[in-house]
């Protein structure tokens, strides 16, 4: 599953796209400021960047600038800025795709497929395999010792956001930004805790410890493993 992050300002267009785009198998973190964006770079390496190009806290061209200097991440432009010049700007700080609003949703998943093939970007198989412990994010399977576990999508994600990030340290507020924010749902710190002790019940067993918790900051992946590209 690949995963990219959206960074629009208009919630309304936010909740659309995020909702269409994990119809299509996507696995979406969301941003309404160039601030929370970076956040979520800082954190992971999204398989590719929807970047509106007027943000509320600086403009989408420089922060595709800044990007591009440092990793070779796809970034699709979505902006009302139609002018041929800005169009070039786009392209000329690196943007490998640039569309202008309104657009068809069909449009966009060819752009964002595109985007995939010409950067070679491979396929993800998405699985978590240390021998004891296995999950099958594509699937949606997991499976302890041989038991097949039953895990609700909030675990699997929560599972994924901790794998991908092994050995560093995700906050509380991190996993609720990421996990539930987007839902548009009010939880609170208590919520995460509870979600990572059913967690621990479902995958862990004497010998086999896999979520550290820090207390005070948040929780860290100690198995060692990762997932397999």
């Amino acid at each position: 599953m690949k995963t990219i992050l959206l960074i629009e300002d208009d919630r309304d267009l936010n909740a659309g796209l995020t909702y269409d785009l994990e119809m299509e198998h996507y696995n979406v973190f969301s941003a309404f400021t160039l601030a929370e964006g970076q956040s979520i770079l800082d954190s992971g390496t999204p398989d590719l960047i929807l970047l509106d190009g007027n943000l509320p806290d600086g403009d989408g061209f420089d922060f595709c600038r800044k990007v591009k200097s440092k990793q070779e991440i796809p970034v699709i432009f979505l902006t009302a800025r139609d002018m041929e010049q800005e169009e070039m700007q786009g392209f000329d700080c690196g943007a490998d795709d640039y569309i202008t609003k309104p657009f068809k949703m069909p449009i966009l998943h060819r752009r964002i497929q595109a985007a995939f093939r010409k950067t070679g970007a491979r396929e993800e198989r998405s699985l978590y395999d240390d021998g004891y412990l296995r999950i099958d994010f594509d699937q949606m399977t997991a499976v302890r010792d041989n038991e097949t576990l039953t895990m609700t999508p909030t675990e699997f994600k929560i599972l994924r956001l901790l794998i991908v990030n092994a050995d560093k340290v995700l906050t509380k507020r991190l996993l609720l930004e990421k996990i539930w924010d987007n839902s548009g749902n009010f939880v609170d710190e208590h919520t995460v805790a509870v979600n990572i002790n059913r967690l621990r019940k479902k995958i862990e067993s004497q010998g086999h410890v896999y979520i550290k918790t820090l207390y005070g900051v948040g929780y860290q992946w100690k198995n060692g493993g990762s997932l397999e590209k």
